[in-house]
């Protein structure tokens, strides 16, 4: 293994690329990351870089949104493979099949879809911005895209009418409110955190009976969110409700805290397909580039630029 991450230095250097690695990553992944965070940001964070290739450990709408916002570099997904099952569960004919029954409505999708869809949408939207975003948009009647989950969330903060699409994640599905309910028997002196992307049920148990204990409250967050509110929560044990590959980077950045998972451990088995062995070879070979169609880029780019217009 060290010398594989020797040789992606090498190369790494002789190229002047950047790694960019989501927080979901593996140990391994995350430990050669120039830059580690959520989707969104890294994809920022690669357009304001004056590198022409990057490397984006992640998953396949993560590195399309990077070239939408980077269009002159290069983007390489390590593992072609590496696709998002709940992007994958909205398509564009669907998509203009929901937006004919409601003309209307504006379309909001989520950062969390594939290009062609974005194309579609009239603004793109975080898990850290979605209420904003739809608070901000005049439009009364709003179609939300793909995840039902985080649309419903949003819902709680708006009067509009929010027509979810029926995606959801399937890593944050598995989620309970049993899960809740058990950890906070076993963890009484400790605050809960969870992703927005969890099942209604789940947020609703954490929101209705949101507690404070040892320095912090129970939250709904992003991953970023949740990387920010372990850095300055005095709490010193916190029980964190999303993907577990978080928890390597949470752990390591704050050695005198406790993290644990929201019930057993979840794997999204997409964010952990990337290897070292790939990195390397995105290197070597720069092998699977990612291209979009430019009319789809175009589009696609109004919709995040969009969204910056109204956060």
């Amino acid at each position: 293994m060290e010398n594989v991450i020797e040789n992606i230095k090498e190369l790494k250097t002789k190229k002047s690329a950047i790694i960019l690695v989501h927080n979901y990553q593996r140990p391994e992944i995350q430990d050669i990351a120039d830059y580690i965070g959520d989707s969104l940001g890294l994809s920022k964070k690669a357009s304001e870089l004056t590198c022409k290739l990057i490397i984006f450990c992640g998953v396949k709408f993560m590195a399309e949104s990077a070239k939408i916002l980077s269009p002159q570099k290069k983007v390489i997904l390590p593992n072609k493979q590496a696709g998002c099952q709940m992007a994958d569960m909205v398509t564009v004919d669907e998509l203009k099949q929901l937006k004919s029954k409601h003309p209307d409505a504006a379309v909001v999708c989520y950062v969390n879809t594939n290009a062609d869809v974005k194309a579609e949408c009239d603004v793109c939207c975080t898990s850290a911005n979605a209420v904003k975003v739809v608070q901000n948009i005049e439009a009364k009647k709003i179609i939300f895209v793909p995840d039902k989950n985080l649309a419903n969330y949003v819902q709680r903060f708006t009067d509009k009418e929010i027509i979810p699409y029926n995606g959801y994640c399937y890593v944050h599905e598995k989620i309970t409110p049993e899960d809740v309910k058990q950890a906070r028997q076993i963890h009484k002196e400790a605050v809960i955190i969870v992703h927005p992307e969890c099942r209604k049920e789940v947020i609703d148990l954490v929101v209705a009976e949101r507690k404070s204990c040892s320095g912090g409250t129970d939250e709904v967050l992003s991953t970023d969110g949740m990387i920010r509110y372990a850095k300055s929560s005095n709490a010193k044990k916190i029980i964190v409700g999303t993907e577990e590959g978080i928890l390597y980077r949470l752990k390591k950045e704050n050695p005198d805290k406790l993290f644990y998972t929201l019930g057993p451990a979840r794997m999204c088995k997409n964010m952990k397909l990337t290897t070292l062995s790939d990195v390397y070879f995105a290197l070597l070979e720069e092998q699977y580039e990612i291209e979009i169609d430019e009319q789809i880029k175009d589009r696609a780019k109004r919709a995040l630029d969009k969204m910056l217009d109204y956060t």
